[in-house]
């Protein structure tokens, strides 16, 4: 009441921005909520993998930008269908009893079929204009995953395809490292194990715990028990969150015997 009873007596009133500063604006507001979307996707502390409030929360103010005509752009759009895309694979992400459970050995018939809808309906609404976002292209990717029916049916080279795309808009090592993941699908794993040894030569990456996990995963696809140990063990030497850990450590039960 006294913060409202301030606000009359000094006479401040509130406007909305002029339209060139209310796009810089919304920039930064959706890069905030893609933050918050993130953190409950894949938490970075606490003993849960996934944090569904946080998720829900990131739709509820994606969807609460639409509602405005400035915020009905299809870049808020693309950023909705991404989130929902991916929010409906929540339930399938861990296991009964909290493990990680990887995509490829994800129960797809427990992904939200009613959130996929609403997401392809603004990977739609996102099409309008011809500006394509960092959001437009994992949106698309999430479609991908979304529509296939196994992970063998997935289609890694169009993924591979657009993660190259996304790698020209935000050359960062993680999406680097996501497409070496995509082209281990496509092409294998000797072809993903080249791409990730070269991308162990980034600094940002040396402590990534993803880095040498995936490439356990690969060395343990192809036969070679060793070389995945060593990898998963230089994976547990990395910070990571307590579900990670633990499913690292069942992995590398597995390579030692």
């Amino acid at each position: 009441m006294r913060a409202k009873r301030r606000l009359r007596e000094k006479k401040i009133t509130f406007e909305l921005p002029e339209e060139s500063e209310f796009a810089n604006r919304l920039a930064a507001v959706t890069r905030v909520i893609y933050l918050l979307f993130n953190e409950g996707y894949g938490a970075t502390r606490g003993d849960d993998l996934v944090r569904p409030d946080l998720c829900e929360e990131a739709i509820r103010l994606g969807t609460l930008l639409t509602t405005h005509k400035r915020g009905r752009v299809p870049e808020v759009h693309a950023l909705l269908a991404l989130m929902m895309l991916q929010a409906a694979r929540l339930p399938a992400r861990t296991q009964s009893d909290g493990t990680i459970a990887l995509l490829a050995n994800q129960d797809r018939t427990l992904w939200d079929q009613r959130l996929i809808a609403s997401g392809f309906r603004h990977l739609g609404l996102s099409a309008e204009g011809d500006r394509v976002t960092a959001y437009h292209l994992q949106a698309e990717i999430a479609a991908i995953h979304a529509t296939a029916a196994t992970d063998v049916d997935t289609n890694w080279a169009q993924v591979v395809k657009l993660y190259g795309q996304l790698y020209e808009l935000e050359p960062t090592p993680i999406v680097a490292l996501n497409r070496a993941v995509a082209l281990s699908r496509w092409q294998g794993p000797e072809a993903g194990i080249r791409a990730l040894e070269e991308l162990a030569k980034v600094r940002a990456l040396r402590s990534y715990h993803l880095l040498p996990a995936v490439l356990g995963e690969l060395w343990k696809q192809l036969g070679d028990f060793g070389r995945a140990a060593k990898a998963y063990r230089r994976a547990l030497n990395c910070d990571c969150t307590a579900p990670e850990r633990r499913f690292l450590e069942s992995q590398l039960r597995v390579v030692v015997g």
